[in-house]
């Protein structure tokens, strides 16, 4: 297959959730592919700093959760590109902790973040993209989405992670007439503000190299690959499908 297939020259990326972690490094690549990128989070400085090291990439401040936020997000891209071709929803959170994850308020913070606003910036872009008759949605899942979370128990994460691939499957059905692609990726351990904890100690590195089939966690570059295939038209033929990157978890 030619490189040229996942080229994204001339096409316009918008990804949320990117001050930090994967979709900080989702934003770049994106970038680098050929794109631009309107990087959307709160924290407007963070953004700024990723913009100043790849020029393709312009910072917007912008909360999803937000009732306006999603349409203003488009907007933007829009204004300033005048079309919107990928979008990656990556804006996430986990419950915080054990005995916060057992809570109705827990729960339903996750849902707002996870579920909620993605389905509203997905509801969003699809405008545009149903417009063009063209654009792929890519919507950050996890692993967990497919197995439990133990032994770190998070309900909310859980159920908004299975949630989001039974969107995909639905807003792909819904919007393949109209040539947009809807997938997913599913990752497994990558560092992350989510992770740094967990892959910061000793001992439950030692226990997650025991349980991965790979035994380690993923590299941030490890998920280049199939971030630009979902984006790109290396996947003109896929829609609907959740592309799990877990080092072999979901197979033990």
């Amino acid at each position: 297959m030619s490189e040229s297939r996942f080229s994204l020259d001339g096409r316009t990326a918008v990804v949320t959730g990117a001050s930090s972690g994967l979709g900080a490094r989702f934003a770049a690549v994106l970038a680098e592919a050929g794109a631009d990128v309107v990087a959307a989070a709160r924290r407007i400085d963070r953004l700024e700093e990723l913009a100043a090291a790849h020029p393709a990439i312009h910072p917007f401040a912008c909360d999803v959760t937000d009732d306006d936020g999603p349409e203003r997000l488009v907007r933007e891209a829009l204004d300033r590109f005048g079309r919107v071709d990928v979008c990656v929803n990556n804006a996430g959170i986990s419950s915080g902790g054990p005995e916060r994850q057992a809570t109705l308020d827990g729960f339903r913070s996750v849902l707002r973040v996870n579920l909620e606003a993605l389905f509203a910036v997905s509801q969003a872009v699809a405008v545009p993209m149903r417009e063009q008759r063209g654009g792929s949605v890519v919507n950050v899942s996890s692993m967990f989405g497919s197995v439990a979370a133990a032994p770190v128990p998070d309900a909310g994460y859980v159920a908004s992670k299975s949630a989001v691939n039974g969107l995909t499957r639905e807003l792909a059905a819904q919007w393949a007439p109209d040539g947009v692609r809807v997938n997913a990726i599913a990752p497994g351990w990558f560092p992350s503000e989510m992770t740094a904890e967990l892959l910061a100690d000793e001992k439950a590195l030692r226990w997650f190299e025991r349980q991965c089939p790979l035994g380690r966690p993923g590299r941030v570059d490890e998920l280049d690959g199939a971030l630009l295939f979902l984006a790109s038209d290396a996947s003109s033929y896929c829609t609907g499908q959740v592309l799990t990157v877990d080092g072999g978890w979901t197979i033990r």
